[in-house]
């Protein structure tokens, strides 16, 4: 639909416009009832320059010709739109790889049958208080054209009616509240973090390949981009954790940034321990400076690559900053806001948040490494676990809880344990998608499987899931059985990651040893991946019917 249409139908619809003229660069419309027109939206259309009505005439010009054609996925989002309940019933919209997720003020004025019927869109879910619209690779698109065209609130704007929103984060148990938190401030974040991680891991492999040496050149550029990302991540979070709680980013990115100041983070090596705290316990630390005789206690490497300091925080900056706002007089606010918000937050962080996150870091660290380090059974049990569980946590959008544990765990061991177990439904679903395509009599199941299963091998995973793993069960089913067992080998292996990457393929170099001296860890992780791969295929091949049925039953929907 172009703009023109967009107009004809705000105002009053064909049978409200007695003519239409095109001209160069805008058009004229003589309608019958002038009171019929939405002029305020007209002129709120992207592509509209101006709008004015005069007598039973309405003038338009368009932006650099912008008006005659919109993208291609501009009728799609508008027919989501219009199914989520419309503007009126949006709050805000976000997206990650693959999803709209949208909070909206009414689930349940949404028609979820509605939208899923939609062609572009796979599926419809409700997790994590926020209504997930599974578009795949088309998302970003999508969102452009919410956001732009119909001036549908993107991440970080503030809604108008604060009382319907305080209303609703009332309403909104805890664990739903923090699912919109995480996955607001990891999302955009995780595309770049994953190409950072595979480029650690290439680099890696280089490193052990004998084709680069870590003192040249060309390793030191591409390692400061890479590691840089990891380093200065609490920077980056207070950029996307402001504009998730409403505050200014530059505020937020300043208490990042003095988070991993150089000064603070060399701190621990270059002065002598003033003294100790918890001493004795799983959670000793040293401090080696004061702030007017308080201790200034923080990790004997700083908050580098950390993610649980920055994001409470800027949470705590945010109400710092709503209050300031309101407090100070309107002529000296532009200054004084800011001022003070840095004068008060810097020492805050690292005397209060800083201390009591390094602990909560601490705790969910010393959960891991506790399960993990249980005799003989430990890592088996927690790899059989986050392997088997992985796919349906992506299914309701809930992984991003375990995400910020991965990021925690690098932070604080320089590996994680959890990421390997994690990234086994992918591929056992590349070969299940596989199987499909060479099984399957029906073209429709074949012209779903083919880009699903390409779409899996690159890391994204929903148009599988949705399009072939759901529907058949059986083969959801199977893919948590030898996800579980695949998980199961790893953990008892105690293959980890050391960087965070991508899924599917391009994750694979995360699992190489950065000093390139141990090349056990990739071994066992490819070698298990190539037998629950040729496993996971060969089983699909004798047990996949295009009719339900498997190991000689039937489904009873069939």
């Amino acid at each position: 639909m172009d703009v023109l249409e967009t107009i004809k139908a705000l105002v009053g619809g064909d049978t409200n416009v007695s003519s239409v003229i095109e001209l160069d660069g805008g058009a004229q419309i003589r309608v019958k009832d002038a009171s019929a027109v939405k002029l305020s939206e007209i002129c709120a259309l992207a592509g509209v320059e101006s709008a004015k009505l005069t007598s039973s005439v309405l003038k338009c010009t368009f932006i650099h010709g912008k008006g005659k054609h919109m993208g291609q996925y501009h009728e799609l989002a508008g027919e989501i739109l219009k199914g989520v309940g419309g503007i009126e019933n949006i709050k805000n919209v976000r997206h990650c790889i693959t999803r709209l997720r949208f909070t909206l003020k009414d689930e349940k004025i949404a028609q979820d049958e509605t939208i899923s019927n939609l062609d572009g869109v796979i599926q419809v879910m409700k997790a994590g208080g926020q209504y997930q619209v599974v578009i795949g690779a088309a998302v970003d698109d999508v969102y452009e054209e919410l956001v732009s065209e119909y001036k549908v609130p993107g991440v970080g704007t503030v809604a108008e009616d604060d009382a319907a929103e305080d209303e609703d984060e009332k309403s909104r148990n805890v664990f739903n509240m923090l699912m919109d938190t995480v996955s607001g401030c990891m999302a955009p974040t995780l595309m770049p973090l994953a190409a950072a991680g595979m480029i650690k891991g290439l680099l890696a492999l280089c490193i052990a390949m004998g084709w680069l040496t870590a003192d040249s050149g060309a390793y030191m550029i591409w390692y400061s981009i890479a590691d840089g990302f990891f380093y200065f991540l609490p920077i980056i979070l207070g950029y996307t954790a402001a504009k998730k709680f409403g505050c200014n980013e530059f505020l937020g990115m300043a208490l990042g940034a003095a988070l991993v100041y150089p000064a603070m983070v060399n701190l621990s090596s270059t002065a002598e321990v003033a003294g100790t705290i918890l001493e004795g316990t799983a959670f000793q630390m040293s401090y080696y400076n004061t702030f007017f005789g308080i201790p200034v206690i923080f990790p004997a490497a700083g908050y580098t690559s950390s993610v649980i300091p920055i994001l409470i925080a800027v949470w705590a900056a945010s109400k710092l900053e709503g209050a300031l706002n309101k407090a100070v007089p309107q002529l000296i606010r532009s200054m004084a806001v800011p001022f003070l918000c840095f004068a008060i937050m810097a020492p805050a962080t690292y005397l209060v948040i800083g201390p009591v996150a390094s602990m909560i870091s601490g705790v969910l660290t010393l959960i891991t490494e506790t399960l993990i380090n249980i005799p003989v059974v430990g890592g088996a049990v927690v790899g059989l676990v986050v392997g088997g569980a992985f796919s349906t946590l992506v299914m309701f959008g809930l992984h991003w809880a375990i995400i910020p544990i991965m990021l925690n765990n690098i932070a604080m061991l320089g590996y994680d344990p959890l990421m390997a177990a994690g990234s086994i439904g992918g591929f056992v679903g590349v070969s299940q998608g596989l199987a499909v395509i060479l099984r399957t009599k029906s073209d429709k199941t074949r012209n779903v499987a083919i880009p699903a299963t390409i779409s899996q091998f690159f890391g994204v995973g929903e148009p599988l899931l949705y399009g072939i793993q759901l529907p058949s069960k059986f083969l959801f089913i199977q893919n948590i059985v030898f996800s579980a067992a695949a998980g199961l080998v790893m953990g008892a292996l105690n293959v980890h990651a050391f960087s965070m990457g991508s899924a599917g393929l391009f994750g694979i170099p995360t699992f190489m040893d950065p000093s390139g001296a141990d090349t056990s860890n990739i071994v066992f992780y490819l070698g298990t991946l190539a037998v629950i791969m040729v496993v996971a295929f060969v089983f699909t091949m004798a047990t996949y019917h295009d009719d339900g049925s498997y190991l000689g039953k039937k489904r009873a929907d069939k």
